[in-house]
């Protein structure tokens, strides 16, 4: 290109002169674009650059590249929500895009935008981790994140101490609290079952726990068929309600999600989502409502309870995984079950009974398939785990209270 030649010798001029004539030949040639406005930035000329670099990116969206120097542009003018923006379609497009996480990290950090960049810093780290040879430039990433992380780790120490007492240690009531505290700061290892999110130490590690541990059980079933009358009602016009429960973010890698992503072979209906509630369902489901009312569920903003009715397609499977934390239990209340139907939870596999309950510990591989020729609707929630005591629910919920600061 007569451009690069130029640049090459030092005729600045004459580069500009072959890229405006290049762009007046091709006014949406993207890598003409691209190299105007890398001139741009060169010449430091930030706006003009992200002009280019955008006129770039609506040639052709799906070049990474062009969004990361769009992101450069953006944060060359101080432009942290333009800068974010481009970062952000760079994942779309490449989820383990390591340049866009770094930078993401970086924006987010500069920011003061603490709790994003956590969960950037740790993506950095994991993603740079796995690289076995990998460059000098990302074992100092890894050692800038593993810092900016170390940090975070003691303010939140310190919060802990300040909420809790410095001194909590001494409480024997406190004793499964405190042990949890100090796993999530790094202080101590726990032999447990697999969680993805909070793990709560010294739980028993139970596939199907005890139905005598949840009395209240029994009142919720003794609502079934009407609970049943409303979700087939709901499902005969669910509009909007209907949605697939698995819905993963662009730029996914295929998984073992994929085969669900974005489909109704499993579908749910939420009455509450992440503590939050759904009047539209729950308007129309008021038995459903009442009946959830008799569960202690547990109402953490923005995290709990959910509450959703499940329908399972003929033939789909839900294949083996593992939930959150073992600070709740998951209720199936089976309501439309074809014989065949059957959930897996650790070593024992059930089959739903229309009308009696399960309760079970999600932290333990689970898994679950309709093999039948009718679709299966059960309706799921999640209550406190029945080992934790009063007073443990209370300083989970106050720990949480600490996030939303």
């Amino acid at each position: 290109m007569a451009a690069a030649s130029a640049r090459q010798r030092g005729e600045l001029q004459e580069e500009l002169r072959q890229l405006d004539q290049a762009l007046s030949l091709g006014p949406d040639n993207p890598i003409a674009l691209n190299a105007r406005g890398m001139r741009a930035l060169a010449d430091q000329q930030p706006a003009a650059a992200a002009q280019f670099f955008a006129r770039a990116t609506e040639a052709e969206p799906r070049e990474a590249t062009l969004w990361m120097n769009l992101a450069t542009a953006g944060r060359a003018q101080a432009d942290a929500d333009a800068e974010r923006r481009a970062l952000d379609r760079a994942l779309e497009l490449d989820r383990f895009h390591f340049m866009a996480l770094l930078r993401k990290a970086e924006l987010e950090e500069r920011c003061g935008r603490t709790r994003e960049a956590v969960l950037g810093w740790n993506a950095v780290v994991q993603v740079a981790a796995s690289i076995v040879d990998r460059p000098p430039m990302m074992d100092e990433a890894i050692r800038r994140g593993q810092a900016y992380l170390a940090a975070q780790v003691v303010d939140l120490a310190a919060n802990l101490d300040r909420e809790f007492g410095a001194d909590r240690a001494a409480d024997p009531d406190l004793r499964r609290f405190n042990a949890c505290m100090d796993h999530l700061l790094g202080r101590r290892a726990i032999y447990r079952n697999e969680c993805q999110g909070i793990q709560y130490p010294f739980l028993p590690a139970d596939e199907f726990f005890d139905k005598r541990l949840m009395p209240w059980l029994a009142d919720v079933e003794r609502h079934t068929d009407a609970i049943r009358d409303e979700a087939l009602a709901l499902l005969e016009s669910p509009g909007e309600a209907l949605r697939p429960y698995i819905r993963m973010d662009k730029g996914m890698p295929e998984n073992k999600w994929t085969a669900l992503d974005q489909s109704l072979d499993w579908g749910a209906c939420f009455l509450w989502e992440y503590g939050e509630p759904n009047p539209a369902v729950l308007d129309r489901c008021p038995a459903t409502a009442a009946a959830l009312k008799l569960a202690p569920q547990n109402r953490i903003p923005g995290k709990a309870p959910s509450a959703f009715f499940s329908i399972l397609k003929p033939g789909a499977h839900i294949p083996p995984h593992i939930g959150v934390t073992n600070t709740r239990a998951i209720i199936h209340l089976p309501l439309v079950v074809p014989k065949g139907c059957w959930l897996r939870v650790g070593g024992e596999r059930r089959e739903w009974v229309e009308g009696e309950a399960l309760a079970f510990d999600d932290t333990i591989e689970h898994e679950a398939e309709n093999p039948t020729s009718e679709r299966r609707i059960v309706l799921i929630f999640d209550v406190w785990n029945p080992h934790l005591t009063t007073a443990e629910q209370d300083l989970l919920i106050r720990f949480y209270s600490l996030q939303q600061d």
